[in-house]
């Protein structure tokens, strides 16, 4: 014989199993956290011990509100509790409540009467006595501006509730209207009311269009509850095959929030994010239902099932019967009849119509199928004549309820909200951004305490792994470095040779002209041409190629200009003062064409008769950015009308623009014996 159950037995019965189903909630928790690791674990491990601790301790909500000694004490302790029916059931709460109330009567407090008021009113919305509840919120209603503002929202909040669930959609809209007015929101939202008159595809791309510019980017559980709304909307739709896809990353979202341990998470979101995980799976289980895979949907559906009848929430209770009959639905499919039967025996207090439909339409199926026909046209002929009552009742206040929502929509208000809510989102990603910093630098500090010398091994072989990573970009980076100074060489090389060349052409040349000027010049360009190739010589030999060792470049020079000038230069006494000097090529091709010039007219003009005693003296340095460069010799020195040449001769030009190209100017001394040139450069 089948035991039904009384609506306040059912209600005691569900809050002790949120009672006892946090406990299994954290063990669901800790196999979550065992998975995702150690740090987890130990994360879990002292989450779990300070919970019980506390529990242990702290009285239950009832006894603190109780001990509590002033009625506004009492109104917050009711309204923040999170689970206040966790030990005492609302019956319990009721009872006191009821207490309090006449006493506060007796002593005429009318700001405790109203919020005694406000409680009951609360209660018997949990209860699902919804006419009372709404009684006792209107006649608070019409007091309303005696009291503040969030005693205000709490009441507008009850009556939202409760007319949501009587459908009188005209009155909840009236409610949110008295919300935006009193400045609690700016907005008027339609999309649960649109869904609730069956509307899912209206009432879902007003939720994204209201709702999606809200959500910062890395807030992964507002994602999660984003993406399950919507999945549910397509759902109601028949779009199973979109709303499964829309659940899935809703899934993925939530487990991101719940393993990612560097951000804390207050009690309340831990039991939500479970709550909402298990929705979550109900929904895609009755999306299987839908696509006809019903092994998929059976484990889903049982594992939400278990996890909402722990839950106090009304809406949460509505999700057990839509998904107990759903299960009944797959089992009667698998053709499991006694499973199915036993799903659909189980008593529900506060179904909806469109609930009873279902049930009697399953039990209905299930009679023919095990061919008790009589008792399955008992439950066709019900159904019957609950539709032919829902289609008259319905016909008239749907059209009502649509006519007042369109009428009362406004969008100018949708679209400042929406524009609020994306600076709202802004700095709160600004804001989220600054504390997931600061919370990385201390949950890191805290995992190398945790892990101490398992830290220290993953640091040693990590350590390994990147020398050895840096000796092999080392000798990459080496060989590249060989393979560079090789071509550099091979270009200077290559330079050289055909400045040789060039030598040679001259050389060639001089030999077929009969001109003695030609002759000459054709002798100065070689010499000249020889000067740069000895630079090129000098930096493919040398192991640095950015500089040139100026002292024995002078002495490779001056024996260059020698071999030129085979007639004299020989008993010439030179003294080169450059030791230690060096010199980019930038600067090193200036100084030797100078260098070329001033030789090789010392050679040329300055002993005519004997160059036994000839002295040519060459000083250059550099120190840091300034450098000097003196060249003397002892000679005939420069000839009375030196001026005149000076503008002919192409020597003296040739060095006054080559000294102008390092940024300096040539003097010339004639008053001593011999000459004298020098100049400054950096």
């Amino acid at each position: 014989m089948k035991r039904t159950i009384s609506y306040k037995e059912h209600t005691k019965n569900m809050i002790t199993g949120f009672r006892f189903g946090k406990e299994h909630y954290l063990l669901r928790r800790m196999n979550i956290y065992f998975k995702g690791g150690l740090a987890g674990y130990l994360f879990l491990f002292f989450f779990i011990s300070s919970t019980y601790s506390q529990e242990s301790d702290e009285p239950s909500v009832l006894q603190e509100f109780q001990n509590a000694e002033a009625p506004e004490e009492r109104f917050n302790i009711f309204f923040n509790s999170m689970d206040r029916y966790n030990i005492n059931s609302a019956y319990d709460w009721l009872d006191t409540v009821k207490v309090y109330l006449g006493n506060s009567q007796k002593t005429s407090d009318d700001t405790a009467i109203l919020q005694y008021k406000l409680m009951q009113a609360q209660i018997y919305n949990d209860l699902g006595d919804y006419d009372k509840s709404i009684v006792l919120a209107r006649e608070l209603f019409e007091s309303s501006d005696t009291l503040d503002i969030t005693s205000q929202k709490l009441i507008l909040d009850v009556l939202d509730d409760n007319y949501a669930k009587l459908q009188l959609y005209d009155k909840q809209i009236v409610i949110r209207k008295r919300k935006r007015e009193l400045g609690i929101t700016e907005n008027v939202a339609f999309y649960d009311i649109y869904s609730n008159l069956g509307l899912h595809r209206k009432a879902r791309n007003q939720y994204i269009m209201e709702v999606k510019p809200t959500i910062a980017d890395n807030d992964s559980y507002g994602l999660a509850k984003y993406h399950s709304k919507v999945g549910n909307y397509l759902r109601l739709d028949n779009s199973a095959p979109t709303a499964l896809s829309e659940l899935k990353k809703a899934k993925a979202y939530l487990d991101v929030f719940i393993n990612d341990i560097s951000k804390q998470k207050t009690e309340k979101e831990l039991f939500d994010t479970e709550f909402l995980k298990a929705e979550i799976e109900g929904n895609i289980g009755k999306c299987h239902v839908l696509l006809g895979e019903f092994e998929e949907a059976i484990p889903l559906l049982e594992s939400s099932i278990e996890v909402l009848k722990t839950s106090p929430v009304n809406s949460h209770q509505i999700e057990v019967v839509d998904n107990t009959l759903d299960l009944a639905d797959a089992n009667l499919q698998l053709e499991r009849f006694r499973e199915a039967k036993k799903n659909l025996d189980i008593d529900f207090d506060n179904t909806s119509i469109l609930q009873d439909i279902k049930r009697n339409r399953l039990l209905a199926s299930f009679y023919d199928r095990v061919e008790n026909y009589r008792n399955a046209a008992t439950y066709y002929r019900r159904n019957e004549r609950i539709k032919d009552s829902l289609n008259q009742k319905q016909a008239s206040l749907l059209k009502q309820q649509l006519v007042t929502i369109v009428a009362n929509e406004d969008l100018e208000n949708s679209q400042r909200l929406i524009d609020e809510q994306k600076r709202i989102n802004e700095q709160a990603r600004n804001e989220m951004k600054a504390k997931d910093e600061r919370i990385n630098l201390v949950f890191i500090s805290l995992i190398f305490t945790l892990l101490g010398f398992a830290g220290l091994v993953y640091a040693y072989l990590k350590s390994i792994k990147n020398q050895r990573l840096i000796a092999e970009q080392k000798h990459i980076i080496e060989n590249s470095l060989i393979e560079k100074d090789s071509l550099l060489k091979e270009i200077h090389h290559r330079v050289k040779n055909n400045l040789q060349m060039v030598s040679s052409l001259l050389s060639l040349q001089t030999k077929n002209t009969r001109s003695k000027s030609a002759i000459e010049a054709l002798e100065e360009g070689k010499s000249r041409v020889k000067a740069m190739a000895l630079i090129h010589q000098k930096l493919y030999q040398n192991d640095d190629l950015s500089v040139i060792e100026m002292q024995g470049y002078i002495e490779s020079l001056i024996n260059s200009v020698q071999s030129v000038y085979k007639k004299g230069g020989h008993n010439i006494s030179i003294t080169i003062d450059a030791e230690g000097t060096e010199l980019d090529i930038d600067r090193a091709i200036p100084f030797g064409l100078i260098l070329n010039e001033l030789v090789s007219n010392s050679f040329k003009y300055a002993f005519p008769e004997s160059d036994e005693n000839g002295k040519i003296y060459i000083h250059l340095r550099k120190n840091g950015d300034q450098g000097y460069f003196e060249y003397t010799d002892n000679g005939v020195g420069m000839p009375e009308d030196a001026d005149e040449r000076t503008n002919s001769s192409m020597g003296i030009r040739l060095m006054n623009r080559l000294v102008n190209q390092l940024q300096s100017k040539l003097n010339i001394d004639r008053d001593s014996e011999g000459v004298r040139f020098w100049f400054n450069f950096s």
